[in-house]
């Protein structure tokens, strides 16, 4: 049987979509800010709203109960809700990428058919638990490890830093199978759900960022997880289905970082044209104007860089190089947008409920998130030189292909 989503929003065509989710930002979601810091987490209220709204579902295709947005779409949703606070943003992003696209392009259809439909609608929220004490960007280091019981499997280890691991009913769990070569481990996924026993999760005492959406540590102790909870129906392709989340959340986080940069410009620019300082608003300051203009201009090159990423995924390939640039870019961007703008601030920057500061914390994950900074641009130099060497021009290349052939015009230089 084909599962659809809610008739009520399967109706709704992308553009008045996209409106409604402008619209629950500024009427809901920023004016919910002060209550979330103020209780420390998302309110469950606002987690319904969401659910309500299809936030859960859309990336999920139709026949699982989403709303199948394209990834276009899905970069140009992003810039709306993640004017908000980037915290409300987590509590569904491991449903909508990292989890959905491992389960879409990886599981059985059983799986697919079991566990989209109740992640799209809000009711199973999924977290992907691959990182590790000692296996983050080195994902083939993972350490915990996966024994044949029978037709099942036993876990054990533990993971850290695992968004959503806290309020999670589902896990993704990455484990070596005990016995493949340290040199070439084999590494499965599993399905796993939080009530085994065995599985227990703790959250941080601080939060450095981030506090009102706090990632968690998972122990795995001797939990017996039965055959068919293999992710897929063969072992030791647990990588390929890890990169197909990343590369698709990562596209997320490039989105996320022109939110956030969009939401901190207006309301830095809104302060220095209220703010008057020796007869005059301190925006008529050439200084001023000029931080805001160098602001502006690499929030749109972020925008751009997302939105190209987006629309060549559409194209039927997944432009890994593109995509990690624009999370490398847009990052970094959002970080030297917030410096800015707290320093624009002056004393509201450092004292006060203002929420630019407060972002400032925030973004400074996103540095970090999906593959730190000093990772990406190690693995665009690498994929340069290996592409120049191979085909003669860079990665996921824009060189026009001559109409013969599918070499680029020109053919190799060297």
């Amino acid at each position: 049987m084909t599962v659809t989503a809610d008739h009520a929003l399967a109706a709704v065509d992308f553009d008045t979509y996209l409106r409604m989710i402008a619209a629950f930002t500024d009427d809901e979601l920023i004016p919910g800010e002060p209550e979330m810091v103020t209780s420390g987490g998302v309110p469950d209220e606002i987690v319904q709203r969401m659910a309500e709204l299809g936030l859960f579902g859309i990336s999920v295709p139709r026949a699982y109960g989403g709303l199948g947005w394209t990834m276009e779409q899905q970069v140009l949703l992003t810039f709306e809700f993640t004017r908000a606070s980037c915290v409300y943003r987590s509590r569904f992003s491991t449903v909508i990428g990292l989890c959905s696209q491992a389960i879409l392009d990886h599981g059985t259809e059983e799986q697919r058919r079991e566990m989209l439909p109740a992640m799209a609608a809000g009711r199973r929220v999924t977290s992907f638990a691959l990182t590790e004490p000692e296996a983050g960007s080195d994902a083939t280091n993972v350490q915990t490890v996966a024994r044949r019981v029978g037709d099942g499997w036993v876990l054990d280890g533990t993971k850290r830093y695992i968004t959503n691991a806290h309020w999670a009913d589902t896990l993704i769990v990455f484990a070596r199978t005990e016995g493949s070569p340290a040199e070439a481990p084999e590494i499965s996924a599993f399905v796993v759900d939080t009530t085994l026993p065995g599985v227990s999760t703790r959250i941080p005492d601080l939060m450095n960022g981030h506090a009102e959406g706090p990632v968690a540590e998972i122990d795995l102790e001797s939990v017996a997880v039965p055959g068919d909870r293999l992710l897929g129906s063969t072992p030791g392709t647990g990588l390929a289905a890890a990169m197909r989340g990343i590369n698709h959340a990562r596209l997320h986080v490039a989105a996320t970082c022109v939110g956030q940069a969009n939401r901190m410009l207006e309301e830095t620019t809104r302060h220095v044209t209220e703010r008057h300082q020796f007869g005059a608003p301190l925006a008529d300051l050439g200084v001023v104007q000029a931080e805001l203009g160098r602001c502006y201009a690499e929030m749109e090159a972020g925008r751009a860089l997302a939105l190209d990423a987006a629309r060549a995924f559409d194209g039927g390939t997944v432009p890994r190089q593109r995509i990690s640039a624009a999370k490398l870019y847009c990052s970094e961007m959002v970080g030297r947008v917030a410096d800015r703008c707290v320093q624009l601030l002056g004393g509201e920057g450092i004292v006060g409920p203002h929420p630019v500061p407060r972002m400032w914390r925030d973004v400074r994950t996103l540095r970090i998130y999906e593959g730190a900074s000093a990772v990406h641009e190690r693995n665009l130099g690498r994929a340069m030189v290996r592409s120049v060497a191979a085909e003669g021009v860079l990665p996921d290349s824009y060189r026009v292909r001559d109409a013969s052939s599918d070499e680029p015009r020109g053919g190799r230089t060297t």
